[in-house]
């Protein structure tokens, strides 16, 4: 009797457990069923990711990456339906201040200047006042939905909300475009002329978030000749991190190819400040900053060949070499001071799924090779031939390509092989000046090679030779303005004093080339191509 009643407590208990698991089941599917589909990720955001081409090791990196992809995705569309979005969302051909991919250009970006302030002097002059023509929608690299509001989870989650209902509402004065982060104005306000402002009161922001945002992953970007993260912020803005490898005072040995120096960190930082004082604006933003190599990118990276390069020094430091071409390598290791280590963070263009960039071979790239010459080294007729090929055989592409030399020049970067373009713009845009870690690397000898596509073509934009003049002025010395700018940064000192030198001497000789082209023609207008118009 005893073992009866035994058996059937412990069948009566077996079924109140398996219709209790069954309750929870029923409760938890319900719940799934009733929550907003932005709070659940489905396989296609998987698939977008796989797509991205996210680096090597990052399964669990997956999900910020994803993240941020799915954010401009949700915004805009993909590139190819941009025209389409437009009309569906009854678009105007210009937008009003305000509203999202465009940036009200204004006196704000003067803010926190000191009376007196040369920097702020020169922004204001007339040469940096020349309005670029009017954006339309087919201008924007983005076009993008008005109602979409950017949000955070609750308590603290990183999950992204995306909500364009009619109910949704925003505090009084505010539209959607205000909710989004200073990475994605960035974004969506790059167009086929500039890729942010002049005066931009966005600059600010988004170089703080760089230097302060906390760092939720560190990832090794693949490819290239050295060591680069990817760090990715908790409102999934994500930044190029280039470490730095030697110090300040430093100077590439005489004995040393071009393609063997050395990424600068405060080079990349240099460049910007550089590429927006000389108003071209075509290098993303970037900020020093110091990096807890410990917390910030060994604790957090989900990047398993990064992780087994790191040690102990003899010394105590915590170091690193991660995996590339050639300077990754326990003699080439990084390390911190036990762990701080300082380096340059750019902020990252948007993804080439969401916004492709092509890349071009540049006309005066060197041979890479240890006694060969390129061809533009032999012939002193070489432009001719450039002049009658695409795309420099129309359009402003040679002179944007002379711009760059000049900003080259100024910073003795030699290692300009390659640039790039986005590609919804065709040939009528700007060139991206991305990888400055070359630049400043010596400042006792200026390389005349650099110019070489000034000196064979002897052409250059009105405008920029008028900001040339302007800046080898004592009021807007280049030298001057530059330390200004530099000393905002939170690694400042960023260059040595002899680099800020040399940039007047160099300075000096471009504008002697193009005096010296001038002297050798009775057509001035074949040498500095108008782009400004009358009044200049």
């Amino acid at each position: 009797m005893r073992c009866r009643l035994q058996a059937l407590f412990q069948r009566k208990f077996k079924a109140s457990l398996l219709l209790l698991l069954l309750l929870a089941l029923l409760v938890h599917l319900a719940m799934e069923l009733t929550l907003p589909s932005a709070h659940r990720l489905c396989g296609c955001d998987v698939k977008a990711t796989k797509a991205s081409g996210a680096p090597s090791g990052s399964a669990v990196l997956a999900s910020p990456k994803k993240l941020s992809l799915r954010i401009l995705q949700d915004f805009s569309g993909s590139n190819g339906s941009l025209e389409k979005s437009s009309q569906l969302q009854g678009a105007r051909p210009q937008a009003k201040a305000g509203e999202p991919g465009t940036r009200r250009q204004s006196r704000e970006g003067n803010a926190g200047w000191p009376e007196g302030s040369k920097l702020a002097a020169l922004f204001a002059h007339p040469l940096y006042n020349i309005p670029i023509p009017e954006v339309t929608q087919k201008d924007k690299l983005f076009v993008v939905n008005p109602m979409e509001k950017f949000s955070l989870g609750h308590s603290g989650s990183d999950e992204w909300i995306s909500s364009s209902k009619a109910e949704t509402l925003l505090p009084t004065g505010k539209t959607a475009y205000d909710t989004y982060p200073a990475w994605l104005k960035f974004h969506v306000g790059i167009n086929r002329y500039e890729l942010y402002p002049r005066q931009d009161p966005l600059m600010p922001t988004i170089l703080q978030d760089l230097a302060t945002q906390r760092i939720v992953s560190s990832v090794q970007k693949s490819g290239g000749t050295q060591l680069k993260l990817i760090m990715t912020f908790p409102n999934y803005g994500q930044a190029l991190f280039k470490p730095m490898k030697q110090t300040r005072d430093q100077e590439t040995p005489t004995d040393f190819f071009y393609f063997s120096d050395f990424e600068r960190h405060n080079a990349e930082i240099a460049a910007f400040h550089l590429d927006r004082i000389l108003d071209f604006r075509r290098i993303p933003p970037v900020s020093g900053r110091l990096v807890n190599i410990t917390k910030e990118i060994r604790d957090i990276t989900t990047d398993k060949k990064l992780a087994k390069t790191f040690f102990i020094s003899p010394a105590g430091n915590v170091c690193f070499y991660g995996e590339c071409s050639y300077y990754c390598s326990t003699e080439h290791a990084l390390c911190g001071k036990p762990d701080q280590l300082e380096g340059s963070m750019a902020a990252l263009l948007p993804d080439k799924t969401l916004a492709k960039r092509r890349s071009w071979r540049s006309p005066w790239r060197r041979s890479y090779h240890k006694s060969k010459k390129a061809e533009w080294e032999l012939n002193p007729n070489y432009c001719a031939q450039v002049r009658e090929t695409p795309p420099y055989d129309r359009g402003h592409r040679l002179l944007d390509l002379i711009d760059m030399t000049v900003l080259d020049f100024l910073m003795g970067n030699m290692d300009r092989h390659h640039y790039e373009t986005f590609e919804k713009f065709g040939n009528d845009t700007f060139l991206l000046h991305l990888d400055n870690g070359r630049g400043f690397g010596t400042h006792s000898r200026d390389e005349m090679s650099i110019l070489a596509p000034l000196q064979q073509c002897c052409s250059i934009k009105k405008s920029t030779y008028l900001r040339l003049q302007l800046l080898a002025t004592q009021p807007y010395l280049l030298s001057d303005v530059l330390r200004e700018a530099l000393a905002a940064d939170p690694l400042t000192p960023i260059l040595a004093e002899p680099h800020l030198q040399a940039l007047d001497r160099r300075l000096g000789k471009v504008l002697d080339v193009v005096a010296h082209c001038l002297a050798g023609t009775a057509h001035s207008d074949e040498v500095l191509v108008d782009d400004v118009g009358p009044g200049m």
